[in-house]
């Protein structure tokens, strides 16, 4: 069975020998970049699939924040490259819910976190502690949060 990690490997063998340039760094800093947290803390570990799927959206979040700097900036040709690295790591990331799904289970979370009694600003760590588990990889926190934050006020 092949993990996620050798699937980078391999996808980053073929990015090299074919020249393509994009590709194949976006591989090389993410497969470092989980290597990295392998040996973070204090004994070197293996990561499973689920870890890197964590560090593969900690990297393409990052390249959409360097996007949206740099089009602030007025360097769009960069801009355009850190969108392209985003795309081309959420290919390997499970697909995105839509707003029509998130907004189904942060309506439904609510509705239980009243039930159990929180109200209010207050109950956005109660909602959270539903829509987490639900939504862990499938949505960007700070997506979640305005939206369970919405719902709430």
């Amino acid at each position: 069975m092949t993990t996620l990690k050798d699937r980078l490997r391999e996808d980053l063998t073929t990015a090299i020998r074919e020249r393509d340039e994009l590709h194949s760094s976006t591989l090389r800093l993410t497969l470092s970049a989980i290597t990295k947290e392998e040996v973070a803390g204090t004994a070197a570990r293996v990561l499973s699939d689920e870890e890197v799927l964590k560090v593969i959206a900690r990297e393409a979040k990052k390249r959409r924040e360097a996007a949206e700097a740099f089009a602030l900036g007025g360097r769009s040709e960069q801009a355009a490259r850190e969108t392209a690295e985003g795309e081309f790591l959420d290919t390997y990331l499970p697909k995105q819910l839509t707003d029509d799904e998130l907004e189904a289970i942060v309506t439904q979370a609510v509705a239980e976190a009243r039930s159990a009694g929180a109200e209010g600003p207050r109950a956005m760590g109660a909602v959270m502690k539903i829509v987490n588990p639900k939504v862990a990889g499938l949505a960007e926190g700070g997506r979640v949060a305005a939206l369970v934050k919405r719902q709430l006020s």
